[in-house]
């Protein structure tokens, strides 16, 4: 009763932003997996190899990449509020733009026919485009979302409201392929991409009307509760941001370690996203809505691994432990359960239903981790530069995932060749297993204590 009292007293308002993250995040995820779910089908249509798949599904890694090192500055610059409006047109656009694909590369060909450059075919090279559209806007998406979370709550709460809001990554990856494939069959692929890319013009509205600065929004009760850790005052949505040069957030080791977590982790769960419907279609025939239970199943187990791995550090926190060290602790039994992974295919041959349970067992674990990596970030880092250090970050968690995307196509094409794909994702199982407990370590060698950044 008293805790309901507290509660009430301080206000809740900080939820609401948590709640308007998790919507957009759930649209991140929707518009990036529209290609995966068709892969199969846009295959046979266009004559895609694997190669020419991880090709396109390269390009929305690069651009994403790139774009994520100047999506922070550019976040920090134009405050939350306009920067993840911004994103959002630009990749619903991009999102839509994948329904006029073919037309899109037939008029790029002859601009690069008239400049003497060879042709690419059609399809490939207007998917490439549009893919290239939407990852230049969802990289603004993870930014936006951290530095919202650094603006309305405190550390404590902070892995938490991540673990929530990027659990919205969960709920796209379920509904994609609940909606997806009906979509295509009743009204065709192109559109499945021009509906789910509309959605996001629906979120704007929310945003616009709910979102402002902590000091417009939040009781004096409420703010002084996220303001308790006596951190750098929150600032005016459309306040000047002072800015930090990107070589003095590179001479921490603080940085370098969110960096090479990233690069470790986050090409598991592009792998995830981009290739398990081709898995499945190649390992057990599967196309179309006969996947939709599968991965619906597999990806509502990770909603567990978000929430809960923004859950699990408090644990810790309460036992006396900085925010911090409590997160690392619960980082490193986190990244044992990927380790399910290496049994993924041997027993994949008594059913489908075992690597889609293992797989999800590992997508949790990545969802757990990445609720806690990315608030590494705001526990050591000044406001003011949250948005840079997580889009260095993240553009390093972009290569890490062009990196697995071209490895995984080639692979795939070499042992389809040999008549025994199945060698190809067991090598690939055994990488996302491992990779989390990797990056622990060198983590964990980089900054051994928690030692927040006072010098910025």
């Amino acid at each position: 009763m008293q805790q309901q009292a507290i509660g009430k007293a301080i206000g809740k308002y900080r939820w609401t932003i948590c709640g308007l993250l998790f919507f957009a995040t759930t649209v991140n995820y929707l518009d990036r997996q529209v290609l995966s779910l068709l892969a199969p089908e846009l295959s046979r249509e266009f004559g895609w190899t694997n190669t020419d798949y991880a090709n396109i599904i390269t390009v929305f890694q690069l651009v994403y990449a790139i774009s994520m090192l100047f999506a922070g500055r550019i976040i920090d610059k134009l405050g939350t509020k306009w920067g993840y409006i911004w994103a959002i047109i630009i990749w619903s656009i991009g999102a839509i733009m994948h329904a006029y694909a073919i037309p899109i590369g037939e008029s790029t060909n002859s601009l690069l026919a008239w400049v003497g450059i060879a042709a690419v075919p059609a399809s490939i090279l207007g998917f490439m485009i549009s893919r290239a559209v939407l990852g230049f806007g969802e990289a603004g998406n993870f930014p936006a979302a951290i530095k919202a979370t650094a603006e309305f709550f405190p550390k404590k709460e902070r892995s938490l409201a991540t673990g929530i809001f990027n659990s919205g990554s969960n709920v796209g990856a379920i509904l994609a392929p609940i909606t997806v494939p009906w979509i295509a069959i009743h009204w065709g692929w192109q559109t499945a991409f021009i509906v789910i890319g509309a959605v996001g013009f629906l979120w704007l509205l929310f945003w616009a009307w709910l979102y402002d600065s902590p000091q417009k929004k939040l009781s004096a009760e409420e703010l002084a509760y996220v303001q308790q850790d006596g951190e750098d005052v929150v600032v005016a949505v459309d306040a000047p941001v002072e800015k930090v040069k990107w070589t003095r957030l590179l001479a921490y080791n603080q940085t370098w370690a969110f960096v090479i977590g990233k690069f470790l982790t986050d090409g598991v769960w592009w792998f995830f996203l981009f290739w398990l419907p081709k898995y499945l279609q190649a390992q057990y025939g599967m196309e179309k809505t006969e996947i939709t239970f599968p991965l619906a199943v597999l990806y509502t187990m990770t909603m567990f691994g978000s929430i809960g791995g923004g859950w699990f550090p408090v644990y810790f926190i309460k036992k006396g432990y900085s925010p911090y060290d409590g997160r690392m602790k619960a980082m490193l039994l986190i990244a044992i359960f990927p380790l399910a992974l290496l049994a993924a295919q041997p027993l994949g041959d008594i059913s489908y239903w075992m690597p889609v349970i293992l797989i999800g067992i590992g997508a949790s674990a990545h969802q757990a981790w990445s609720a806690n990596i990315f608030t590494t970030v705001s526990d050591m880092f000044p406001k003011k530069a949250v948005g840079s250090v997580v889009g260095i970050g993240g553009m390093a968690g972009g290569l890490g995932g062009v990196l697995i995307s071209k490895v995984g196509g080639a692979l795939f094409d070499h042992y389809e060749k040999l008549g025994h794909v199945q060698t190809g994702y067991t090598i690939m199982f055994v990488f996302c297993a491992v990779a989390y407990l990797i990056a622990w370590v060198i983590m964990k060698a980089l900054v051994p204590k928690y030692k927040p950044i006072t010098d910025l």
